[in-house]
């Protein structure tokens, strides 16, 4: 899966990113290696669902794949 990262020049220095196609996902970094590592971070936390918070039937069946 690719996905667009917007990048910045943060007014007090460094960087930040946001990520339009998942709202509220955004982070930012003093060095453009740290805004790299913070971008992964950020959209995997964004990304990332824990199956407990949902009420789920016997029957239900939670899939994880990659696109």
């Amino acid at each position: 899966m690719k996905i667009k990262v917007v990048v910045h020049n943060a007014e007090e220095g460094g960087f930040w990113a946001e990520v339009p196609s998942v709202p509220g996902c955004h982070t930012q970094g003093d060095t453009w290696e740290e805004l790299l590592k913070n971008i992964y971070e950020a959209i995997e936390a964004c990304l990332s669902v824990d199956a407990e918070e949902f009420e789920l039937n016997p029957e239900d069946k939670v899939l994880e794949i990659a696109v």
